[in-house]
C-alpha cells in the first residue's frame, strides 16, 4: 500500500524513492509488525482474560510435567492471532503485492483458522482436535497450496539440492505432495516446539532471518547466479514478509518470555510454521529449512522416535517427548532449556547461511 501511494511522488520528493528498495520496505515492515504486536498485546491479553481463553494444561499422564506446568494453568492463549494480524497488516502496508504475497497470506490464514478451531476446542472442552483428523486437514490444505502453485505456475516443480551446483530433480505432478509434505512437517514441527516460554517464537525469528536473506539473494539475478541459487522473480517480497514475521515475533516475545503472560497457541504455531515452510518452497530451498530449522526438526524427530519405540519395542527413548520435556524431566530449569535451545538454533541458522558459499 505504501509503495503504491508514495512511490509515485518520487519525482517531486526524492525521499519517496526509498520505497523502491527492498531493504527499506523490509525495515519498515519489521518495525511496523513489532509495534502493532507490542502496543496492542496488553489490551489483547485483557480481552482474552475476559473471554476466558485460558490455557488448559494436559501432559498426557506425566505427573511430574503436570506439576511443573501447574503454574501455567489459566494463562491466556491464542496470542498467535495477534502475531498473524501484525504480520498480515505489515505485509499489506509494505509489500508490493504480487502472487507470492497472496499465496503466503492465504496459506497463513488457512492454517491459522485450523489452529483457532483447535485452540477453541481445547478451551471449551479441554480437548483439541484429535491427532489424525487434524493431520488430514493439514494434508488437504497442503495439497490445495501445492495445486495452486503448480496450476498457476507460481514456481517450477523442481527440487534443488544444496551443495550441488546442478543437481535438480523435476517432480512433475508429485510436486503437489512435496509441497504438502513440507507444509505439514514445518507447521507440526513448530507446534511440537511450542512448549516452553519463548522457545518456539525465538527460533522462528531466527529461521525467518535466514529466509529473508535467501529470498533477497534469489530475487537478484546477479547475486543468485554468483551464489548458484535459483533465480526467483518477485521473491524480494518474501524478504519483506520475513521481516514482518521477525518484527511480530519479537513483539510477541516481549510478553512470551519467562514467565509468559500469553501463549501463542496452535493458531500461532501452525500458521507461522506454514509461512516459513512456504517461503522455503517458493525460493526452492526446502533442504535449507531442514538446516535452519534444525531445532524444529530435532523436536519433531524426538516425538516420532518416541512413538515408534513405544509401539514397536514397548520402551521409551526419552523420558518425555518432545525433547524439551525430556530435559524438564531431568530437572533442567525452563529458562535454561529455552536459552540453550536458542543457542543450538543460532548454530543451525549460522550453518544455513554458510551454505551460501558451499555450492
Amino acid at each position: 500500500m505504501f509503495y503504491l501511494i508514495f512511490y509515485h511522488f518520487k519525482d517531486f520528493f526524492h525521499i519517496f524513492n526509498l520505497f523502491k528498495y527492498t531493504t527499506f520496505r523490509s525495515g519498515g515492515a519489521f518495525i511496523t509488525a513489532f509495534l502493532l504486536v507490542f502496543i496492542f498485546e496488553k489490551s489483547f491479553i485483557e480481552k482474552l482474560i475476559k473471554l476466558k481463553a485460558a490455557e488448559h494444561v494436559d501432559m498426557y499422564g506425566h505427573v511430574r510435567l503436570e506439576s511443573i506446568y501447574r503454574s501455567k494453568e489459566g494463562t491466556p492463549t491464542m496470542g498467535g492471532i495477534l502475531i498473524l494480524l501484525g504480520v498480515i497488516i505489515s505485509i499489506f502496508l509494505w509489500c508490493r503485492i504480487n502472487r507470492f504475497v497472496w499465496l503466503v497470506t492465504a496459506t497463513a490464514f488457512l492454517f491459522g483458522i485450523l489452529g483457532i478451531v483447535d485452540d477453541y476446542l481445547k478451551i471449551r472442552r479441554q480437548k483439541g482436535l484429535r491427532r489424525w483428523p487434524k493431520l488430514v486437514i493439514q494434508m488437504i490444505l497442503g495439497v490445495i497450496v501445492g495445486s495452486i502453485i503448480l496450476y498457476f505456475r507460481l514456481s517450477s516443480p523442481e527440487v534443488h539440492f544444496p551443495f550441488f551446483k546442478n543437481l535438480v530433480v523435476n517432480l512433475g505432478w508429485f510436486y503437489i505432495f512435496w509441497v504438502m509434505l513440507i507444509l505439514v512437517s514445518s507447521s507440526n514441527a513448530v507446534n511440537f516446539t511450542d512448549g516452553l516460554d519463548g522457545l518456539a517464537i525465538g527460533s522462528i525469528v531466527m529461521v525467518a532471518l535466514v529466509f529473508g536473506v535467501f529470498s533477497y539473494i534469489s530475487a537478484n539475478i546477479k547475486f543468485s547466479q554468483y551464489l548458484f541459487l535459483p533465480y526467483v522473480k518477485g521473491a524480494e517480497e518474501l524478504t519483506v514478509i520475513s521481516a514482518s514475521l521477525m518484527g511480530a515475533g519479537l513483539g510477541f516475545l516481549w510478553f512470551n518470555a519467562q514467565p509468559a503472560e500469553l501463549f501463542m497457541g496452535d493458531v500461532g504455531s501452525l500458521s507461522l510454521g506454514a509461512i516459513i515452510g512456504l517461503e522455503a518452497i517458493l525460493v526452492k530451498e526446502e533442504f535449507i529449512l531442514l538446516i535452519a530449522g534444525g531445532i524444529f526438526v530435532i523436536e519433531a524427530l524426538s516425538v516420532l522416535l518416541q512413538i515408534v519405540a513405544l509401539r514397536v519395542f514397548r520402551r521409551r527413548i526419552f523420558k518425555a517427548a518432545p525433547l524439551h520435556h525430556h530435559f524438564q524431566m531431568l530437572g533442567w530449569h525452563n529458562t535454561k532449556i529455552t536459552i540453550r535451545f536458542w543457542i543450538v538454533s543460532s548454530l543451525f541458522v549460522t550453518l544455513a547461511l554458510l551454505t551460501l558459499k558451499l555450492r
